[in-house]
């Protein structure tokens, strides 16, 4: 499975970026999809993360402020990230799950200036 993310830049606070990331190589839809992200010298954690029955979660600093969404179809999810913080810059890592299994796709980076 390959997970191919887009869509970071650098982005005044306040501002708004919207990432995306396709997912292929696999003959199965996925279980999940979903964004983390990791900022220097802290560990991964979860941004948000849709299933495929629609459930969906956020991290707490980001509800409200951020909308995920999925194109089932298209094996392809969306984050929408508005009112963004100085607090939300990071490496942003796309994360697909197939049968169990964890897929991640290379980072992309996000750099809210103040």
């Amino acid at each position: 499975v390959q997970l191919q993310a887009s869509g970071g830049g650098l982005v005044q606070a306040g501002g708004s970026l919207l990432l995306s990331c396709a997912a292929s190589g696999s003959i199965f839809s996925p279980d999940a999809m979903g964004w983390y992200r990791q900022a220097p010298g802290l560990e991964r954690e979860l941004v948000a993360v849709i299933t495929s029955d629609g459930a969906i979660k956020y991290e707490g600093s980001v509800e409200g402020r951020f909308t995920i969404s999925g194109d089932g179809g298209e094996n392809t999810v969306y984050l929408q990230m508005n009112s963004l913080k100085p607090e939300d810059t990071a490496v942003y890592y796309c994360m697909s799950q197939y049968q169990g299994m964890d897929y991640w796709g290379k980072g992309t980076q996000v750099t809210v200036s103040s």
